[in-house]
């Protein structure tokens, strides 16, 4: 309930498109909030009332509840806010949220104005879009230019034939360029187009991807084990962002017969369904993880050199989730799918 230095809201606010809430400074409390804010959050004003911060922040991203409680004393004090936020629904969802925050009226010294708007559509359209013009300005261009050069040392080269290094790099790359498009197009069809979710549980969703690319590299050990059954939407683009995980952890392997493992269970640390696959490669250079967050940033040494990372994580986030990686301690990496966990229909007494 709000304080009498605050008031409430007025039902006005709640025709409006964006979410309103008045906020306890000191505390970090939701003291009131309008139908558009419970859309978005997913929770009641009632809920909001009794909970934290940290109960609906994306805890996995460098956004913190302390950072959140920084900025709700910096508006108290008369500083005006505005910045994005992760933010986790009560469904277990991440979404992008824009946060504006401001003193309710100079005498409020505890409360502070908080309007939310979801721009989680926005946030995709933009970025997808930086990522695609770094393709274009580094990967094509890049791999265009190889095969040039080689057909180049081929035709004014002192022999009849090319050698057989050459025939071998072009085909190798001009494979790669075929490689980029197919992600490019997995990545647009995993956020633009319609797709009906279908409800497994993760386990099973995780062994049909497995099987196909078992069949697909007969040498490779794929396991699969499930620590508690947990259940999930799925799509096309949750397939994608697998796939590419469990074949980037068998062909970047020196192994004759690569092990994969993959655990399926609750995460640790958000409650949400985890997918964990791990292998005993090198590690994932830094480079080309730092891109995935940075993908206006192109250098010699932060550009990357494909998007297969890219496809993961944007088919995960396309379903509410996230992708993490690890390094293991015993060697190899960790590739962590977290997707938000989903109820078992009454009706639905099977996969």
């Amino acid at each position: 309930m709000s304080s009498p230095e605050c008031g409430t809201l007025s039902p006005v606010l709640d025709t409006l498109h964006t979410g309103v809430a008045i906020y306890d400074a000191v505390s970090g409390i939701v003291l009131d909030a309008n139908t558009r804010l419970e859309e978005i959050l997913g929770y009641t004003s009632n809920q909001l009332r009794e909970l934290s911060v940290a109960e609906y922040t994306a805890n996995t991203y460098p956004h913190t509840e302390s950072e959140f409680h920084d900025r709700l004393s910096a508006a108290a004090n008369g500083s005006q806010q505005q910045f994005m936020w992760r933010a986790k629904r009560a469904d277990g969802e991440l979404i992008w949220i824009q946060v504006f925050i401001s003193r309710q009226r100079p005498t409020a010294d505890r409360c502070v104005h908080v309007e939310v708007r979801d721009i989680t559509r926005h946030y995709d359209a933009h970025h997808r879009a930086e990522l695609f013009w770094r393709v274009l300005r580094h990967n094509l261009r890049n791999e265009a230019a190889i095969i040039i050069g080689c057909a180049e040392q081929a035709m004014n080269g002192p022999e009849s034939k090319p050698s057989k290094e050459v025939i071998s790099t072009i085909r190798s790359r001009g494979e790669k360029l075929g490689n980029i498009a197919t992600s490019v197009k997995q990545i647009e069809h995993a956020v633009t187009d319609s797709q009906t979710d279908v409800r497994v549980s993760a386990a099973s969703a995780v062994r049909d991807v497995a099987n196909r690319i078992g069949a697909e590299h007969p040498d490779a050990d794929i396991r699969v084990s499930e620590r508690r059954r947990m259940w999930i939407d799925v799509n096309d683009a949750f397939e994608y962002a697998l796939a590419h995980a469990v074949e980037n952890a068998i062909v970047h392997s020196d192994d004759e017969a690569p092990v994969v493992e993959i655990t399926v269970g609750p995460s640790p640390n958000t409650g949400r369904a985890e997918i964990r696959i791990e292998d005993a490669n090198s590690p994932i250079p830094p480079e080309e993880i730092a891109a995935l967050f940075s993908p206006t940033v192109t250098t010699s040494t932060s550009h990357g050199s494909g998007i297969g990372l890219f496809v993961m994580k944007w088919c995960v986030e396309s379903l509410g989730g996230e992708v993490l990686f690890e390094s293991r301690n015993s060697g190899g990496n960790a590739v962590c799918l977290l997707l938000p966990p989903k109820q078992l229909p009454d009706s639905m007494t099977t996969d």
